[in-house]
């Protein structure tokens, strides 16, 4: 792994523009409302290629309608991901504002939960998760364009697919992306209404526990049968043992199948199995204790595969530098960012885990990620675009 770089300090712009840039972004605040919505409006389920294919699209003309020279990255399963370049006056590395585009919500979901603007709030599928954190890249990147008469430094947009279900067809560019740049801000949503920046994330790992029985007839042979069904059962009590609270570790069998008849005994029972973990080296003892589960039934036989998908993003020295640098900007306008560690991944985790300086949390202020009352706080939107901008600039 490469050593973790820590971020030079750089000089801040003189206090008094910092009102001002503010009253810029408040200024635009319903124009910032209009893109999200439109956004939202354009459906991009993880699981449906073709419309996030249209979303990728529709992104690539946005960008480039501001400067940046796009380019899609082929997925075969998934929608195609979005990369985009954007030159700097200074010869540094760029800054990579990391995000997606998918959304959780399959299509069609707009009908019973449609884009709307109620009590300050802007309400609709995807709209803190996390499509208001590619309207604040679009309207952030024009603005440093107009105020600096071209970007002070090289910005690279990255905005995947198939964040939402493991990130399996963009983990490669991200992380090639991330080794060329000097730091990484992802535009996932805040942590709650306070408005928190995430510096520390749970790793997170999906298993799937298989148990073969021997399958007989539960009225006439019962004796003879060996149910998966029960064993699975066992087994699920034995790994609830495994959560530690106090750790860090969690173990969940969120979802679980068998079973092919109520007077069938059961051949086969599987256990869909949620870890998260607080510390990289956490990783090995769970994955080790999983793969060590033995039968209590000896006819039945396990199987288990799977693994860690993303490694914890620890709060390290990078990540602590670049907190430094958004309190530092949130201060000019009397504003005390606060930071927090959240049991949710992000791709983040990814670009942590290799030593490269990262922030998490730089988007939306917001609830209901996920869930029918998703929604963005509309009067944040302009602090959080004025926090992105200054983290650009101040990047060493």
């Amino acid at each position: 792994m490469p050593a973790k770089r820590a971020l030079p300090v750089k000089a801040k712009p003189p206090d008094n523009i910092w009102p001002e840039r503010l009253r810029y972004f408040a200024a635009r605040q319903d124009a910032l409302v209009a893109t999200i919505r439109q956004l939202v409006e354009i459906e991009s389920p993880s699981d449906n290629k073709a419309a996030a294919d249209r979303m990728g699209g529709f992104l690539a003309g946005m960008f480039e309608a501001i400067g940046g020279r796009a380019r899609l990255h082929h997925a075969e399963e998934f929608g195609d991901n979005l990369q985009v370049d954007f030159p700097g006056r200074e010869k540094v590395k760029p800054v990579l504002l990391l995000g997606h585009f998918d959304t959780v919500y399959p299509s069609g979901t707009l009908e019973t939960m449609p884009c709307r603007v109620a009590d300050g709030r802007l309400y609709g599928p995807g709209a803190l998760d996390m499509k208001a954190g590619i309207a604040l890249m679009l309207y952030v990147i024009e603005a440093l364009g107009a105020w600096h008469g071209g970007l002070p430094r090289p910005v690279t947009v990255f905005l995947v697919s198939d964040e939402e279900v493991g990130s399996s067809s963009s983990r490669e560019v991200t992380e090639s992306l991330a080794r060329e740049s000097a730091a990484v801000l992802v535009l996932e949503p805040a942590a709650g209404l306070r408005g928190a920046v995430k510096t520390a994330r749970k790793g997170v790992g999906e298993y799937r526990l298989t148990v073969s029985g021997v399958a007989a007839h539960a009225g006439l042979d019962p004796g003879k049968g060996h149910s998966a069904i029960v064993e699975l059962a066992r087994q699920i009590t034995a790994l609830s043992g495994l959560n530690d609270l106090r750790r860090g570790i969690s173990v969940n069998a969120g979802v679980i199948r068998g079973g092919t008849r109520s007077n069938v005994i059961a051949a086969e029972a599987t256990a869909d199995i949620d870890v998260r973990i607080k510390l990289a080296r956490q990783a090995a003892m769970v994955d080790r204790r999983l793969r060590s589960l033995r039968p209590l039934d000896k006819r039945c036989k396990l199987s288990v595969a799977g693994g860690i998908n993303r490694m914890p993003m620890e709060r390290n020295a990078g990540v602590a530098a670049l907190y430094k640098k958004a309190q530092a900007i949130a201060r000019q306008i009397d504003w005390k960012l606060e930071e927090a560690a959240v049991g949710g991944g992000s791709d983040g985790n990814f670009t942590a885990g290799m030593g490269v300086p990262t922030l998490d949390g730089l988007g939306a202020v917001g609830l209901g990620a996920h869930a029918a009352h998703e929604h963005v706080v509309i009067s944040e939107l302009p602090r959080r675009a004025l926090l992105l901008a200054g983290m650009i600039e101040s990047v060493g």
